[in-house]
């Protein structure tokens, strides 16, 4: 809004009378004791103290009906002229906007339509508001304001509020899971020195103090292995990693990873962790096991939580879908001339390696058809650098994803703890790279040091944090669960 609106300088004009009238328009502190919901709590006549948002005020004379708003919600907030005072009274119509926020001092009552309300015997002023709230929320131009200016979102959809609050008991619950499976939260570096333990484009940046030149980590997976080979066993990691390429739906640039790492473990293992921790959320969150979703295009859809899960051969199902047999290829060129002919194509595919030409079939044609929650395993060796191989068939390694509703939810894997069998990977993604497939892994020779000091048998295991709160709080787009996702900026 322009500073020269109308509006704001009427709010100005207000303000500047309540200072003239000895109001302190932005005080230092309020000795807030209640939320605004204890209404419902607290019995008849019983006093309350509580402070929050003006969303609604209606003057009827002698009387005036008001609604606050706090993070526990509205409530109906009623002030009397007999009760505050005449001067008080006056001040309050005609100088308090809707978006300011009040304290209140009064008894709980009900009103004769039976809603249980504060009877206001004092008010504070605790903060003018000299930008108006937004009147309705609708529309494709609203949801960008929302992205863009999130507190106003909050303050005007109330289900907006309830949906962060579920996140952020979604993400205790998970810590709280893992403390009470033994396991210790750890922190490693954000500024990398090498992009891997993912397949994705990093961002690039620069340390001036040390002239060097640095990426933002796309994984936590190789620090967090490194510790394993210093002697902890059970580890888990939160937060942010960066990866520099296209947005939609279900991917953003910057998002919320969770990691863990446990020596002696296999894959086999995480899996039944990762039903046990399903159940545990559930059950803490107090979930219902089967529950309406919403698919890419916005249409609700039922899915089955329940535990055990079903599971399905990566390579088996992935060949019936494609009409190929993915395991004989070992030529990019080939399986790119034989995706044509059976007119599967996808962006990017002239650039991609093997490995990215594997795994963008089965993104194509496979995952999609995923609806419940069901373990994708017998991956092909070649799709991913640092899984082990498995011991019956040399080829594939023993690696699982959890897909739910065409979303990779998370993936996990025995890993790789040759570092001969793993320098040899490396070279093999570095000549990818070297080809022109950007999301190639790099060599990381100090994560090779750290692994020809010998490393225990390790499962591994990382979650999109982003997506499992989507998921459960019913919502298609990764942005309606972050607070402030990247926007472009406005001109």
């Amino acid at each position: 809004m322009s500073i020269d609106n109308p509006e704001r300088q009427n709010r100005i004009d207000k303000m500047i009378r309540l200072k003239e009238a000895g109001i302190s328009v932005y005080p230092a502190k309020f000795e807030k004791l209640n939320n605004l919901k204890d209404v419902h709590n607290l019995k008849e006549g019983g006093g309350i103290k509580s402070a929050g948002r003006l969303m609604t005020l209606r003057d009827m004379g002698k009387i005036t009906f008001g609604h606050l708003q706090d993070i526990s919600g509205k409530t109906q907030i009623v002030f009397q002229k007999d009760k505050i005072g005449e001067e008080l009274y006056k001040l309050l119509l005609n100088d308090i906007d809707l978006g300011d926020i009040l304290g209140v001092e009064g008894a709980v009552f009900v009103t004769k339509k039976g809603e249980r309300s504060i009877l206001v015997k004092k008010w504070t002023f605790l903060g003018k508001a000299i930008l108006p709230l937004p009147e309705k929320w609708h529309g494709l131009a609203d949801q960008e304001v929302a992205y863009r200016q999130r507190y106003l979102d909050l303050i005007s959809n109330e289900g907006v509020k309830e949906r962060f609050i579920f996140r952020s008991n979604l993400i205790k619950a998970l810590r709280e899971f893992y403390w009470e499976e033994g396991f210790m939260e750890v922190e490693t570096p954000t500024l990398t020195h090498k992009a891997t333990g993912a397949a994705a484009r990093p961002y690039y940046t620069r340390n001036n103090a040390e002239d060097i030149d640095l990426v933002l980590r796309i994984s936590h997976e190789l620090p967090l292995k490194e510790l394993i080979v210093g002697g902890f066993e059970k580890i888990f990691e939160l937060g942010k990693v960066f990866r520099n390429e296209g947005k939609d739906p279900s991917h953003l640039p910057e998002h919320t990873h969770l990691e863990h790492y446990c020596a002696y473990w296999d894959f086999e293992d995480n899996i039944r962790f990762t039903e046990k921790m399903y159940d545990h959320l559930f059950k803490v969150l107090n979930l219902e096991k089967k529950r309406s979703i919403l698919d890419k295009n916005g249409r609700e859809v039922e899915v089955d939580f329940s535990t055990p899960w079903n599971r399905l051969d990566y390579i088996a199902a992935v060949n019936q879908d494609s009409g190929l047999d993915i395991l004989s290829y070992n030529d990019a060129d080939k399986l790119r001339k034989d995706l044509k002919k059976q007119k599967i194509e996808f962006d990017g595919m002239e650039k991609m390696g093997l490995s990215a030409l594997i795994d963008n079939i089965y993104k194509k044609v496979t995952r999609p058809k995923i609806i419940n929650p069901t373990i994708i395993y017998n991956y092909p060796k070649i799709v991913q650098p640092l899984a082990r191989i498995n011991d019956d068939d040399e080829r594939i390694v023993d690696q699982f994803q959890l897909v739910i509703n065409g979303w990779e939810m998370l993936k996990a894997y025995s890993e790789l703890v040759d570092p001969l069998d793993q320098r040899a990977r490396f070279e093999e993604q570095a000549a990818a790279k070297k080809a022109g497939d950007e999301e190639a892994f790099e060599v990381d020779d100090e994560y090779l040091t750290a692994m020809e000091h010998g490393m225990p048998p390790i499962s591994g295991w990382g979650m999109g944090i982003d997506r499992l709160a989507a998921i459960l709080s019913k919502q298609n787009n990764l942005r309606d669960v972050i607070l402030f996702p990247l926007v472009k900026k406005k001109e």
